[in-house]
């Protein structure tokens, strides 16, 4: 899977795609972008419509980080609790955006929230995915103290995705933040223990973790790339691979 196939075909069945919140603010300073959110749904359209089983794991942090006011003081359970309220309102974000492009569209929330949308029950899930239908999971793990990309490592796990594909906002990782340091290099290409060791800035260890003891492959890029998604998923080499040695 980690270098390009020169087909059309694409070259994952089922994927599990991270989207973080602050990547549906786009330039805003706060909360969910029509634009980006209309975007990214165009393009997860395209990939549901070509026969891609697609999977999501959204993130909170454009509306609220439960960790950033537990930092001030607020007890972290309560803090996270928060946010992962604020992840399903992205997630039903996504699904109206999704549903505009046609689609068919499942939200299953790790907390009991089901008068706006399903629990999540894995073989439930898995047979959404089956049946094409886009699947997106809120509430991160359910539990506090865990990311949302540990809960995506999890559910990609649990689904049997072949790969973890997060989307940030650059072209994937470098040895510092592009942003910060233009002295940056970029690494096409990673071991999960490489990340692990060198405390690269890729997810959280617990979700590196889960990825390598299940042989998970992770692909990071850029979504705001035009064609990036795209290419990752027809086998492409777009952003960086992380894999065993």
């Amino acid at each position: 899977m980690s270098e390009p196939r020169g087909t059309d075909r694409p070259g994952y069945k089922r994927i599990l795609l991270k989207l973080s919140g602050e990547a549906l603010m786009g330039d805003d300073d706060y909360g969910i972008n029509p634009k980006i959110i209309n975007r990214i749904a165009r393009e997860i359209s395209e990939l549901n419509g070509s026969g891609v089983e697609v999977a999501l794991v959204v993130g909170g942090g454009n509306i609220f980080r439960g960790i950033n006011l537990a930092g001030e003081g607020m007890d972290r359970v309560t803090a996270d609790h928060m946010g992962m309220l604020a992840t399903v309102m992205n997630a039903l974000a996504l699904q109206d955006a999704l549903e505009h492009q046609g689609m068919f569209v499942r939200v299953m929330s790790a907390i009991k929230i089901n008068q706006i949308c399903e629990d999540y029950i894995r073989r439930r899930a898995v047979r959404h995915l089956e049946k094409g239908r886009i699947v997106i999971f809120a509430a991160g793990t359910g539990n506090p103290f865990f990311t949302t990309d540990s809960a995506a490592s999890l559910r990609g796990i649990e689904i049997n995705a072949e790969a973890v594909l997060k989307a940030t906002k650059v072209d994937g990782v470098y040895t510092a933040d592009p942003k910060k340091d233009p002295q940056a290099v970029f690494l096409p290409r990673l071991t999960y223990d490489q990340v692990l060791d060198r405390k690269l800035n890729v997810m959280d260890a617990t979700a590196i973790v889960l990825c390598r003891d299940n042989n998970m492959p992770l692909r990071v890029f850029n979504i705001f790339k035009h064609g990036a998604l795209k290419d990752v998923v027809m086998g492409g080499s777009e952003g960086t691979l992380v894999e065993r040695g």
